[in-house]
């Protein structure tokens, strides 16, 4: 799937709608905002709260990144740890400017790319997956694919499996399945993002540690052309500026 035709010069509000918190931030970075959302939080609810935070702050479209299946920019199923009602909810109605929704590992899949084939594997209560191919969005639904002892990719590296098995042998199936996926898809890299990355000491081969915050530069890059794009996961590693000594703390040349 490709990013909207692209439009230059608009302010974009991205919404990234987590199980315990909804993160909003503007392309002009000029506020961030952050809900409570949990079990009971409705779109409608969602909706009314950031209105509520964002009077006074004007923005021309929104990007949504949703924890469920999204199909064509349609939701197609309730999240599990959110409240009911999203499934066929007018987003672009609600608020007033055009709206694109993507799953919440597609749009973080984006904001961590690079160059090249590149495939995204979320890991958190479940695994989330997509790919990026010179710098288009394919969104992918891998988790529930068999793998092994009539068994799902999701059922040996989701947070169920964690629990169970403890971070070490955990960590162990998540090379292995790191490994299959990319010998299918034949990716230039890899990136292992969601909230239990962090718990892999030691990455596969051609693979990186994503982060939380390329999910806000994936949702400004749904509305951006490609040409537009600022590549914000690479660390600058331009030279260090020299540390200047005050007069005080100088040192003395030897005599």
């Amino acid at each position: 799937m490709s990013p909207p035709p692209p439009r230059t010069g608009l302010q974009i509000l991205v919404l990234d709608v987590g199980g315990s918190h909804v993160r909003a931030a503007f392309s002009d970075r000029a506020r961030r905002i952050r809900i409570v959302s949990g079990p009971t939080m409705t779109p409608g609810r969602m909706v009314r709260q950031l209105q509520t935070r964002l009077r006074g702050h004007e923005y021309d479209v929104v990007a949504i990144g949703y924890p469920g299946v999204v199909t064509k920019g349609r939701i197609m199923q309730d999240p599990h740890n959110l409240g009911p009602g999203w499934v066929g909810f007018d987003f672009t109605r609600a608020f007033r400017h055009p709206v694109h929704v993507v799953n919440d590992a597609a749009m973080q899949a984006l904001g961590s790319y690079r160059k090249g084939r590149m495939l995204f594997l979320g890991l958190g209560t479940g695994l989330g997956s997509a790919m990026v191919i010179e710098g288009k969005l394919q969104p992918m639904e891998l988790a529930h694919l068999p793998y092994k002892k009539e068994r799902t990719f999701e059922e040996y590296v989701g947070e169920a499996s964690l629990e169970r098995y403890g971070r070490k042998k955990w960590s162990k199936e998540v090379r292995k399945v790191v490994g299959v996926l990319a010998a299918a898809l034949e990716p230039d890299e890899v990136v292992l993002g969601g909230g239990n990355a962090r718990l892999i000491r030691k990455l596969p081969p051609r693979t990186r540690a994503g982060s939380n915050e390329h999910a806000i530069i994936g949702g400004f890059r749904l509305w951006q052309d490609p040409t537009e794009w600022v590549d914000l996961t690479e660390r600058r590693t331009g030279p260090k500026r020299a540390r200047s000594r005050s007069p005080t703390t100088r040192r003395r040349p030897r005599r």
